[in-house]
């Protein structure tokens, strides 16, 4: 048998514990062998949503590149510390170092290749059914399998790669073995002083306070803790694990009447030991699954926003300009003219905005006309407004102005033409979006609207009114093909010129929701893969522990039995030693996504005024269920090789 040979039969020999580190590799090479593929299709259109889907697989494509990188060093790591035993036997037999790091080498790379192969063959098999989910999310009229070298040769390079960097790396800083170190068996590990307590409190410190400007943040202050949460957070679960929770379990220890009781004693103390030598690993998997967590939160934040945008925009398409703008009757006549051509129903109101300065704040008001606010009203069927000369009524800018607004008494004088007004009242429901009106406009009677004769004069920057066309659409789903030559006017101002400065402003509620759809359920798929990988990897890190040491488990078991150990005891030991490697990092990890998750909660909900309370709750209720599931069929499996 030559060399090769050995080496290859070794790596099927041993496949338990490759298979994850295989399965792992395998889906993170599918999956970015399909994201070249999308990347370098050459039908891809180089519009918005071209350049949205190339954006989205590049950025998928360096958050796997970086993750794999490592998952590859970390899971050589293990695998040279699972078969140490069987190394120093080589080693003992006479094989030296240099034979054993080519070893090590070509199992490695034998894994690599098997995982790139079959990783590419999947991928290149599954390109066309993602073509076609790519296809309809873009609105392409086709999008064809290609072949190109250029995502093979990429998969390949990024890959083989890394297999070949990280196996060096590993092979340089393995230390020696030596054939009396291993029989004597695994260190014991002495704990009583294997903790700092300064460190222990540090880490719930930083913990506490990461969590406490999680709370705090609002949409002025995100930028000044974007980077300070996740440090504080990061630093506070690497005490957590090396410090905190071995405090907290010798606390346990010191109370006696609970830890001799029945067998708590055996499964404590084999926490201990897992938990002291195991606290890299718990680290890792907690950040693995913070981020897989955030991601799903984040697609919760994008489903709610696409679920609640008739709600936030109740317009089907608005038209505002300056009084003066020259394109206003060209552009109005072509968009009733595109609406009456495409069959599409519509209830048109224009309104004639006027500012004034409002007395009891010194500051301008958009007043509209009670006349004006009816004909829109009448169309949404919500009730009508009556006004009496004198009177006014607050225009809500969203759902919380409403209750704000709701027992405010405002009496005030619109100073250019000496009106005074009392407001004593807000229309019960919003009618415009928010980002077309301000947040300081007010309803008034037709009688006082005549008297606004004088123009607004207190800012000379500032226009004294403007023109509204609202247009009122039912089925404005259908509009998404209605004005895009002045919706391209209106986004290529605000990407080339730093300061808007067109005299009109479009806004097409299909349109915008046709581009909202296709990026959140491009970023969907793009994520739901990238959490797969995710998860799936951090699952392969317990399962590494788990596997490596199964060997001196199964012996551990074997004596417990001899000396009277039940069948019953010895599934509530397994429960236990297992609980704490799955649900202490993923428990810690859902609780740090649930704080980013109010985050972005807060944000959202002062720029949009929108709730992802739901949609979060269903997500993290989701990943929850899966990961108990994961846990009670790895106990299964684990029991299960324990009684063989």
């Amino acid at each position: 048998m030559t060399f090769l040979q050995f080496a290859y039969r070794n790596v099927f020999r041993n496949f338990r514990n490759y298979a994850a580190f295989f399965m792992a590799s395998f889906f993170s090479v599918f999956v970015f062998f399909i994201y070249s593929m999308v990347m370098f299709h050459p039908e891809i259109e180089r519009g918005f949503l071209g350049e949205v889907s190339i954006a989205g697989m590049v950025l998928a494509e360096v958050i796997l590149v970086l993750f794999s990188w490592f998952f590859i060093f970390y899971s050589m790591r293990a695998f040279l510390e699972a078969r140490a035993k069987e190394f120093a036997i080589f080693v003992h037999l006479g094989m030296s170092r240099h034979q054993l790091s080519k070893l090590i080498f070509i199992e490695t790379m034998t894994i690599g290749i098997l995982s790139c192969i079959t990783g590419i063959l999947f991928g290149f098999a599954f390109s066309k059914f993602f073509f076609m989910i790519v296809r309809e999310i873009l609105n392409l009229a086709e999008l064809p399998l290609y072949l190109s070298w250029e995502p093979f040769l990429l998969t390949l390079f990024v890959y083989l790669s890394a297999f070949t960097v990280i196996s060096v790396i590993s092979i340089i800083f393995t230390p020696n073995i030596k054939i009396i170190d291993v029989l004597k068996g695994p260190k014991i590990v002495d704990v009583s002083d294997a903790y700092s307590k300064k460190q222990a409190f540090l880490g719930i410190f930083l913990i506490i306070v990461g969590y406490f400007l999680a709370l705090i943040t609002t949409k002025s202050s995100i930028f000044n803790y974007t980077l300070l949460v996740p440090i504080f957070v990061t630093l506070g679960t690497y005490f957590f694990f090396t410090d905190t929770t071995l405090y907290f379990m010798d606390l346990i220890k010191r109370r006696k009447q609970y830890y001799w009781k029945k067998s708590r004693m055996l499964a404590i103390a084999e926490q201990v030991q897992i938990v002291r030598g195991n606290s890299g690993m718990f680290f890792i998997v907690t950040l693995v699954s913070t981020m897989a967590f955030l991601t799903v939160g984040i697609l919760s934040a994008m489903s709610s926003y696409t679920s609640q945008y008739d709600k936030l925009n109740p317009l089907g398409m608005v038209y505002k300009g300056e009084i003066d703008n020259p394109y206003e009757r060209e552009h109005i006549v072509e968009l009733i003219e595109s609406l009456e051509d495409n069959g599409i129903s519509y209830q048109m109101t224009r309104f004639s905005v006027k500012r004034q300065t409002s007395s009891f704040t010194s500051n301008p008001v958009e007043v509209f006309r009670e006349t004006d606010i009816n004909h829109l009203l009448f169309s949404y069927n919500y009730p009508l407004v009556n006004l009496k000369r004198g009177e006014a009524m607050f225009i809500p800018y969203s759902e919380d102005s409403i209750k704000e607004l709701k027992n405010k008494v405002v009496e005030t004088t619109l100073i250019e033409n000496n009106v005074q007004l009392t407001i004593n009242s807000v229309y019960p429901k919003m009618f415009f979006p928010t980002a077309i009106i301000s947040s300081n406009s007010i309803i008034i009677s037709d009688e006082d609207y005549e008297y606004l004769i004088k123009p607004f004069a207190h800012y000379l920057n500032l226009q004294p009114g403007y023109h509204l066309f609202t247009f009122d659409i039912p089925k404005w789903m259908e509009t998404k093909e209605i004005g895009v030559g002045i919706h391209q006017m209106v986004a290529r101002e605000y990407v080339l010129n730093d300061r808007y400065s067109l005299p009109f402003y479009y806004e097409n509620t299909g349109l915008n929701y046709s581009y909202i759809l296709a990026t959140y359920s491009l970023f969907t798929l793009v994520g739901i893969l990238v959490v797969a990988v995710f998860l799936l990897a951090s699952g392969s890190f317990v399962y590494f522990k788990l596997y490596a040491n199964l060997d001196q488990k199964k012996k551990q078991f074997n004596m417990l039995k001899r000396i009277g150990l039940t069948d019953r005891e010895m599934k509530k030991l397994v429960t236990r030693f297992l609980c704490i490697q799955f649900f202490l990092p993923w428990g810690l990890a859902l609780l740090h996504s649930a704080f980013a998750f109010l985050v972005i909660q807060t944000v959202l909900h002062d720029v949009m005024n929108l709730s992802i309370v739901k949609e979060g709750v269903i997500s993290f209720t989701l990943i929850g269920c899966i990961q108990v599931v994961y846990f009670f069929l790895i106990r299964w499996r684990y029991i299960s090789h324990i009684r063989s």
